[in-house]
């Protein structure tokens, strides 16, 4: 294929506010041994997003400092050793960095076909909610059929997908929100809903099992969730933690909570997995989750779609608190 020597990114001029993302033109990267060459069409938007740009995000070296977690676009070029695409394919991928820009290159395999049915819009909010939701609700947290779980944030992008998924499998999920809409959104999604801002969720938890809570609790709070998500969990429950947005430090925490249940606490970070592990994942999803995307099951719900040099108008959105679902940028 023909590609054009330079392209238009988004980049983080210095760590702040949203309109520190600006555009600049930079030149098309080149596939790597192992790598494919994307025509990036739509790229999703997601809070690590967030945090890089405000210089919060831990970055390994040789991360790409643009920011761009998943995408979905046509395979351009192939770097040394690629057999498992070939040019013109249709694909989503997770990515280490640089999906706001027109070409991104990514490892094969951190890549997947998208499904027939499916847009581009759809495929670019794929990678990075269902890489997470599936290493960590299903991984670390062990989570299966007949089982309960407690999805705190339930319509964000991680926790409209955890909760499809767990609808999916056969899951019991209950999921916090704190707006009557956002609890609509997630009876919709066949979840029970809780508005924290209304209810004590370790208590309607203990209401709803009959006082035996749930098996798994992923939480984004941290800190001010803490001992509320141990009340929460069943014995042997496992707490798999994502984020902090209420403190990375926790006190006055109650271990005797944790020792009476032999609760396990855990929780990992995406972006500096290997590149093997995330190959896992990859295969994982393929296998377990892409009959139900090429069925028209699971499909990401969709916020608001935003033109990708409308970068800081799409972080202020998501950094707003008031999307239910995915917000995506449109590349080409």
């Amino acid at each position: 294929m023909s590609l054009p020597q330079d392209m238009t990114l988004i980049e983080i001029t210095s760590p702040g506010a949203p309109e520190v993302l600006k555009p600049r033109s930079a030149p098309v990267p080149a596939p790597a041994a192992g790598e494919i060459l994307i025509r990036v069409h739509a790229a999703g938007v997601n809070r690590p997003d967030a945090l890089q740009r405000a210089g919060k995000y831990p970055m390994k070296p040789g991360m790409s400092p643009i920011p761009g977690l998943e995408v979905a676009g046509e395979v351009v070029a192939l770097g040394d050793g690629v057999t498992t695409y070939a040019l013109g394919d249709k694909v989503c991928a997770l990515t280490n960095g640089g999906g706001y820009a027109q070409y991104c290159s990514v490892p094969a395999s951190q890549a997947l076909p998208v499904p027939d049915s499916m847009d581009w819009i759809h495929a670019a909010a794929i990678p990075e909610t269902f890489f997470t939701v599936w290493a960590n609700l299903f991984g670390l947290g062990g989570a299966h059929k007949g089982q309960r779980a407690l999805i705190h944030g339930g319509t964000s992008g991680i926790g409209t997908t955890a909760l499809m998924l767990c609808r999916e499998f056969g899951i019991q999920a209950f999921a916090t929100a704190g707006s009557d809409d956002k609890c609509a959104a997630i009876t919709q999604l066949g979840a029970e809903a809780i508005n924290y801002r209304e209810q004590d969720f370790a208590q309607v938890i203990a209401e709803k099992t009959g006082g035996q809570g749930v098996n798994v609790v992923l939480d984004i709070m941290g800190a001010s969730y803490l001992n509320n998500n141990l009340k929460a969990l069943a014995m042997d429950g496992r707490l798999v933690m994502l984020g902090f947005l209420g403190g990375g430090k926790a006190n006055d925490v109650d271990l005797l909570t944790i020792l009476a249940k032999r609760a396990n606490i855990t929780g990992s970070l995406l972006r500096p997995r290997t590149r093997e592990e995330k190959a896992a994942i990859a295969e994982q999803l393929r296998e377990h989750v892409w009959p139900a995307l090429s069925a028209g099951r699971c499909v990401p719900m969709i916020d608001q779609v935003f033109d990708y040099t409308e970068a800081a108008q799409a972080h202020a959105r998501m950094e707003g608190g008031d999307h239910i679902g995915k917000i995506v940028l449109r590349v080409a």
